[in-house]
């Protein structure tokens, strides 16, 4: 396995500081934003798009540093109702794709999107019961008329384009379970797969390591984030796990992020590095910082010395005690 971070944490620094850092840290990759919510800090998709000699020069520099990019990230909602936001968006992964199999990056990440639920919807519409049946009504069409037919066009640009999509299971979209990324898998085809992040999964009552047998089973965990969650159960017997409260309010919420180790135990951890390669995931864990409690450097930099303690980077010997 390798480690590496996704670059918006550094978007206050240029490409050159930023890859100092990150090849100083004794990272191996970096996953790169190219628009939507992570921004594009560290790449003008424009110029490398439009210029062989740039995209040259910018692995280059790649190079120098020991690193590589593990993908490339444009999270935001290709299905939205608003059809500004969801006509940028669908440009902005087309435009991911096309520059990933330009560089010869494998994955690129995203959410799937959550439409309104009904073609009058002017607003997001993110239903999770059955009943009322209106619940289930929305749910139907968002499925039918617009997650699968999208996603169904994209897996075969991805496909054509050799690269891979790593759609983030992140609560407030329509693929936010194993359950609902095999079910859009099989809908739509194998280059559509997950970007795994356990801090999403935690807060959803979701074992990581059952998911990773889940879905490494069936080939579809295409990238990974190095990310942990604290639950505090007082908070959650208030709250609830869907808690609305702003992330500021870290006393108060039923769960809020953390570097990793620091929601749960390095064992819990472990066994997750060892899920991965068991099932099949041996590419690279990129570490995302959003700890409201750490600085960045902190943050960062207590991942990386945790990740580093429990990591396998070898491959495994033929069984000879045995």
């Amino acid at each position: 396995m390798k480690l590496g971070v996704f670059t918006p944490v550094f978007n206050k620094l240029s490409f050159e500081e930023m890859i100092a850092v990150v090849s100083a840290a004794g990272l191996q990759t970096v996953e790169i934003g190219v628009g939507g919510n992570p921004g594009n800090a560290h790449c003008d998709v424009e110029k490398l798009l439009n210029s062989e000699e740039a995209r040259q020069d910018y692995l280059a520099k790649l190079s120098e540093k020991g690193l590589s990019i593990s993908a490339f990230s444009c999270h935001n909602n290709p299905i939205s109702p608003d059809p500004v936001e969801a006509a940028e968006a669908d440009k902005t992964l087309r435009n991911a794709i096309k520059l990933a199999s330009l560089m010869n990056v494998p994955v690129v990440n995203t959410f799937s999107g959550v439409s309104g639920g009904n073609e009058t919807d002017t607003q997001v519409n993110w239903p999770v019961l059955p009943w009322p049946t209106e619940y289930s009504e929305n749910y139907n069409y968002q499925w039918e008329k617009k997650l699968i037919p999208y996603w169904k066009e994209i897996n075969q640009v991805a496909t054509d384009a050799g690269v891979k999509i790593g759609i983030e299971l992140h609560g407030g979209f329509l693929c936010h379970t194993p359950y609902t990324m095999l079910k859009l898998r099989e809908a739509t085809g194998p280059a559509i797969g997950c970007n795994l992040d356990p801090s999403h999964l935690w807060w959803q009552g979701i074992d990581p390591v059952g998911a990773i047998k889940i879905l490494g089973k069936a080939g579809a965990i295409h990238h990974f984030h190095a990310k942990d969650t604290y639950l505090d159960q007082d908070n959650i017997n208030m709250y609830g796990l869907t808690d609305m409260q702003p992330y500021g309010n870290i006393q108060t919420r039923a769960w809020t992020f953390r570097s990793v180790g620091c929601g749960h135990s390095m064992g819990e951890w472990s066994d997750i590095i060892s899920a991965l390669r068991i099932y099949g995931y041996d590419y690279v864990l990129s570490i995302e910082h959003e700890d409201p409690l750490m600085s960045i450097d902190e943050g960062f930099n207590r991942a990386v010395t945790n990740l580093q303690s429990i990591m396998i980077n070898d491959q495994p010997v033929d069984i000879w005690w045995a």
